[in-house]
């Protein structure tokens, strides 16, 4: 067996206090009870980690609507017929509730045979109907909706599951009708995902759709914290050259559970033989030994003489069943050694439920960061005995090909973009303030050593709740509804933009002229202002500092844990002690500082461990070919930029002075002023 290779990663450790499994007198984990006390809102958005429990929170919160608030009926909406299970019959009264779930067979129609579009008829049966519940797809609700209109749902609950499914775009059928319910008024709506960010630059609520629900916010730090077995989670990527499969086992150990996802047939990393590719994996693990008649598993032998089980979710329908079958076995979910590694290409993602994968292992770049994380969603379930988990993203390096150059930095950027953005969903949740002489410590924040210091910056922590208070001298505070919304809940989306945003990936981490105010506040404020245009200047740049804030703490906090592998990098407070260590470390936390720092360099510290050097250097040449000079969009942000300048310090920026960012703004207002002279002059 190949030696494991250490792989460059980042390792987030958590108390494992039980807090997130404990249920109340009604039978309800944490999250639930939550979500329960918002049970009055007409309109519901639940953002929940995987296996928070989103699923029996909805059941608590349609039998209190069909019961207690006037609603005559509750329809939900999955993404997809598996899905489905998840709102099955469940004897809630035998955990302390008031009532039991109960679904009617014939109206889950996840179970019954035909298309999405036949079934349309009985939806309009079952609202024409006295029962209360029925489960459906998102495609066979999205035609109830086109042939019956929305108002054929008046007084119901609309559920919508995994609700990054939905599109403010037009060319979201879901997304458009949506608007249409939210516009006619007459409906519920409880919306719930455990990644509401989507892969691509289109939101999934406009920002004036999203103000009419409220959120009820569930963290993974407060998931993961409060686990009892779950400790450690560690996400990395590793470059390969060649095959994948003659690396994987570099990066792949047999005695974990683990998922494979292998990649596309037309991915860059594919061999355009799937089934060749899966035989190969299997032929890297051991012996073949068997077939199990009743599980349709592999039996292979290991190097080591253990036998092991390998569910393949690759081959086709008719073996595939038999497997399909064996994994959804209930009386099989709780047996550790069902199955030791399943291999799959579009299944085994979202709504895939296998409590004991420790590893979730994917080759290449998948189709968006939505799909990454409800990869890794998969590695995040508590089970007896599981105390680590991890997920690795395996990439081919580039090779001397210009096109494949290009192909391998792009699947780079996105894998550094997911593996930021998750550093950042699965962190404490920031909340900045300014500081000021009114300034006083907070209930229920621990300040560290010394406890809090009024003359200067402080830093608070909240064990239970996972959230951290900061004060940020020069911090601009969102005034409007809508701004102090996005800077509470939504910085996590506006970060997603920002580390998704190929300019900025590529000039944080390659271009050495890039100066991180072009990063920060160019590159984020134009960001700010695309995705919410109707916040005025002063909220945008309360939203831009708040995010970059986030993101930069975040990352600074990292590189401090990271220096020479010292420091409390295994306790479930490392972040915790990263943040802490970086504030004590300068002079004074202030916005200026926090902007002037690259948010991508950490990132680069752990590409450079991670590619080969001759490749780095390839990546950079490709990225250095492309610089562009000053833009006309660019020069005029900068020189918005140098007019707060000057407010601030009275003067314009020098194009002499030793300050590179001074220097930048003045180079700004100079190529507007050269531009404005050419037009001048014809």
């Amino acid at each position: 067996m190949a030696e494991t290779r250490k792989i460059p990663s980042v390792s987030v450790n958590y108390a494992a206090n039980g807090s997130s499994t404990k249920s109340n007198e009604l039978g309800m984990r944490a999250m639930q009870e939550r979500a329960y006390e918002k049970r009055g809102e007409q309109y519901l958005l639940i953002k929940s980690p995987p296996a928070s429990g989103k699923s029996r929170a909805l059941m608590f919160i349609a039998l209190d609507k069909l019961e207690n608030q006037g609603i005559r009926q509750a329809i939900i909406a999955v993404p997809e017929k598996s899905i489905g299970a998840s709102f099955n019959d469940e004897p809630l009264s035998d955990f302390g509730f008031w009532a039991d779930w109960h679904v009617e067979p014939k109206w889950n129609l996840c179970n019954a045979p035909g298309t999405d579009d036949g079934k349309v008829n009985a939806v309009k049966t079952f609202l024409e109907s006295d029962d209360r519940v029925l489960v459906c797809t998102h495609a066979t609700f999205r035609f109830a909706v086109d042939r019956f209109g929305v108002e054929a749902f008046d007084e119901r609950l609309v559920a919508i599951d995994e609700f990054h499914h939905v599109s403010a775009s037009e060319d979201s059928r879901l997304g458009v009708q949506l608007k249409q319910f939210i516009a006619r008024d007459k409906v519920h709506i409880v919306a719930m995902t455990g990644s509401y960010f989507r892969g691509d630059a289109v939101p999934v609520l406009m920002p004036e759709d999203e103000a009419r629900f409220d959120t009820v916010t569930y963290t993974y730090y407060e998931q993961l914290n409060g686990y009892k077995y779950l400790k450690t989670l560690n996400l990395g990527y590793y470059f390969y050259s060649g095959s994948y499969v003659d690396d994987i086992l570099k990066v792949l150990d047999s005695r974990e559970k683990t998922i494979i996802h292998i990649p596309n047939v037309n991915a860059r990393e594919g061999t355009g033989d799937k089934f060749g590719e899966v035989n190969d994996i299997l032929h890297a693990l051991g012996e073949w030994q068997d077939t199990d008649p009743e599980t349709g598993f592999y039996l292979i032998k290991t190097e080591d003489g253990r036998i092991i089980k390998v569910a393949d979710l690759v081959d086709d329908d008719v073996k595939r069943n038999k497997v399909v079958v064996s994994l959804k076995d209930p009386a099989a979910k709780d047996n550790r050694d069902h199955v030791d590694i399943i291999i799959a290409l579009g299944m085994a993602k979202e709504g895939f439920d296998w409590i004991w994968c420790e590893h979730a292992l994917t080759v290449g770049y998948r189709s968006s960061l939505t799909e990454i994380v409800q990869i890794i969603g998969r590695a995040t379930r508590d089970a007896p005995g599981k105390t680590h988990a991890r997920f690795t993203n395996l990439i081919a390096e580039p090779d001397a090909s210009e096109e494949a150059v290009t192909d391998a930095v792009n699947d780079t950027l996105k894998a550094i973009a997911a593996s930021l953005l998750m550093e950042q969903v699965l962190a404490p949740k920031f909340n900045f303030t300014p500081k000021n002489p009114q300034s006083g410590p907070i209930e229920g924040f621990d300040y560290g050593e010394g406890g809090y210091n009024p003359d200067k910056c402080n830093i608070g922590f909240n064990g239970t709740t996972g959230q951290f208070q900061i004060e940020i001298n020069g911090l601009v505070p969102p005034k409007s509804n809508d701004a102090q919304r996005i800077c509470k809940e939504d910085l996590n989306e506006v970060i997603a933009a920002f580390v998704q945003d190929k300019t900025a990936l590529e000039r944080g981490l390659f271009d050495e002229e890039t100066l991180p105010q072009e990063l920060t506040q160019i590159r984020m404020g134009k960001i700010i202002k695309d995705k919410y245009p109707d916040l005025d200047e002063e909220d945008q740049e309360a939203v831009r500092q708040h995010a970059i804030a986030a993101l930069n703490l975040t990352q600074q906090a990292k590189e401090v844990l990271n220096e020479g592998n010292s420091g409390p990098s295994g306790s479930n407070t490392a972040l915790i002690d990263g943040v802490r260590k970086f504030a004590m470390d300068v002079r004074e936390l202030d916005i200026d500082l926090i902007d002037s720092i690259n948010p991508f360099e950490e990132a680069y510290a752990i590409l450079s461990k991670a590619m080969t050097e001759a490749s780095l250097k390839q990546v950079a040449a490709a990225i250095a070919a492309k610089r562009t000079s000053l833009t006309y969009e660019e020069a005029r942000d900068l020189a918005e930029r140098a007019l707060k300048f000057k407010q601030e310090r009275g003067r314009l920026p020098d194009i002499k002075s030793s300050d590179p960012w001074e220097q930048r703004m003045a180079e700004g207002i100079a190529f507007l002023q050269r531009k404005q002279a050419e037009v001048a002059n014809g």
